[in-house]
């Protein structure tokens, strides 16, 4: 028996290590990846309620994935997005860190780019060079536009009948200030839905389990002149397509 005790115990950090190396897989499983370069596992989900702040517990399901920062050395601004998608649309949360919201624009459909923004580029035919982009403000103003790319020359389209089911929903909020143009905060968050009937008639919509779609999402910040964030990096511009990543539907 006393054998047999301190065999245990000589086992105790080689039980320990292998107990941290399951939690730490657990943990990796929820950084939503995917297997191929450039590309993530989208998980599939009920709809729900779009609140601004995701409070929403559906959003446990699915991992972070963080942005990274392009052409500037700043800090504090961090900045990290969830997907999900579900028999009616795809779901997204952006979370943002901040010192100053620099939104002033107070109506839909202007050129929200040159304020605080964060972006989403569905790119659903790689056959086709026509995607969807999507573009929301700390002030929950919006610019949904299909976007024909023809070697570089590009010009976005607002939706017809936009209205109904067609419709996105979005919300967004401020963390550790109000949401209003110029004040200080420590964050915003953007939370919105895109219904698949808004993508008609781009080709494989809406997803099934594994069908991939060539993306890319974006912030910018204008504190400091201009802080940029990209889930896939770029060479040229937010249009540059053939550098998208990958959204891989479960």
């Amino acid at each position: 028996m006393k054998n047999k005790l301190m065999n245990t115990r000589k086992n105790i950090p080689l039980i320990l290590f292998l107990t941290g190396v399951i939690f730490a897989n657990t943990n990796l499983e929820l950084t939503a990846t995917g297997d191929e370069p450039g590309s993530v596992i989208i998980k599939r989900c009920r709809d729900f309620r779009i609140t601004g702040d995701g409070s929403d517990k559906t959003w446990n399901n699915t991992g972070w994935i963080n942005m990274l920062q392009m052409g500037s050395d700043v800090t504090g601004y961090d900045t990290k997005v969830k997907i999900l998608y579900s028999e009616t649309g795809i779901y997204f949360l952006f979370n943002c860190n901040d010192k100053k919201l620099t939104a002033t624009f107070n109506a839909d459909n202007l050129d929200l780019w040159k304020e605080d923004v964060v972006e989403v580029f569905l790119w659903t035919d790689e056959s086709f060079p026509v995607y969807f982009e999507y573009e929301i403000s700390p002030l929950n103003f919006e610019l949904p536009i299909i976007v024909p790319n023809y070697k570089g020359s590009f010009l976005g389209w607002l939706p017809w009948h936009y209205e109904g089911d067609r419709k996105t929903q979005h919300e967004t909020s401020a963390v550790g200030g109000k949401k209003d143009s110029g004040n200080r905060v420590s964050a915003w968050i953007a939370e919105f839905f895109i219904p698949y009937k808004l993508l008609a008639p781009l080709n494989k919509v809406p997803p099934v389990p594994g069908t991939k779609w060539r993306a890319n999402m974006y912030r910018i910040d204008h504190d400091n002149g201009q802080i940029r964030f990209v889930w896939q990096e770029i060479t040229k511009n937010f249009h540059d397509y053939e550098n998208f990543g990958t959204f891989i539907f479960e």
